[in-house]
């Protein structure tokens, strides 16, 4: 891992492979480690940049609000550092919000942008205030906030199934330090609604969805791409599609760099 400072806060990315840059950017309450499975693959072919956002992994926390305007400028930052001026976004779930705040405040370094169990919407009232719920959760149990918020990302019919790797999720959440945790609630909380994206951008885009996210209603999911050149890809399972549907996505990523 290797590191740069960013308004004197110290920010962790990995740098592997050679070839066309594609930057990898995890969730709310995941970190680097997340996309370790699919590295070995995607590397062969590509430059895999993987960045720890504010609050995550082994990047520090900026204050109480982690916007998603501040997480993108943190993008920037590495990719300055790296001189990389063109590149594939690839964002899960928070990390889907950061690219699309990144492809609006730096449209010229996008080729292309993948949003992974995602969406374009801002938060509605009723999302707003479930993030005020949870804030004060995870002030009042951090240990059980983390731990269910993590079991509750999965299709139910894979928690037996994948009880390993979800604990192995769950140990890796619980890294993230409560102001981290905090400020990204906060940060996802205020974000803007960024829908419009998905229709006037001219670079290729792919949205990947759960049919059973327990996050990210499907139905509602489909309605930001009607009337786009958006791909779809859909799974059967939750919005842990990295664990829950490794291989497919795989295939799905491998063959949408291809195309650009």
């Amino acid at each position: 891992m290797k590191q740069i400072l960013y308004k004197n806060t110290k920010i962790s990315y990995s740098d592997t492979g050679k070839g066309n840059a594609i930057v990898l950017l995890h969730g709310f309450l995941e970190n680097q480690t997340m996309w370790q499975d699919l590295v070995p693959e995607l590397s062969k072919k590509y430059r895999i940049i993987i960045i720890d956002l504010l609050g995550h992994g082994e990047s520090g926390c900026l204050g109480y609000v982690h916007s998603m305007e501040e997480n993108a400028a943190v993008v920037r930052a590495v990719l300055s550092e790296l001189r990389i001026r063109k590149a594939i976004f690839v964002g899960h779930s928070m990390g889907g919000y950061v690219a699309l705040a990144f492809a609006e405040m730096f449209p010229a370094i996008v080729k292309g942008l993948v949003l992974m169990n995602s969406t374009s919407k801002a938060d509605s009232e009723e999302r707003k205030a479930n993030r005020d719920r949870a804030i004060k959760a995870v002030k009042k149990d951090y240990v059980g906030f983390v731990r269910l918020s993590i079991a509750n990302l999965f299709n139910p019919d894979n928690r037996e199934r994948l009880a390993d790797e979800i604990e192995k999720v769950k140990i890796e959440a619980l890294k993230t330090p409560l102001q981290g945790v905090v400020a990204s609630l906060e940060g996802m909380k205020i974000r803007k609604d960024r829908e419009v994206l998905l229709h006037l951008t001219p670079y290729p885009k792919m949205l990947i969805l759960g049919k059973k996210d327990p996050v990210l209603n499907y139905e509602d999911n489909l309605k930001q791409i009607e009337n786009t050149s958006v791909k779809l890809v859909t799974f059967p399972d939750g919005h842990m599609s990295h664990i829950e549907n490794q291989d497919q996505l795989k295939k799905e990523l491998l063959g949408f760099f291809k195309g650009i």
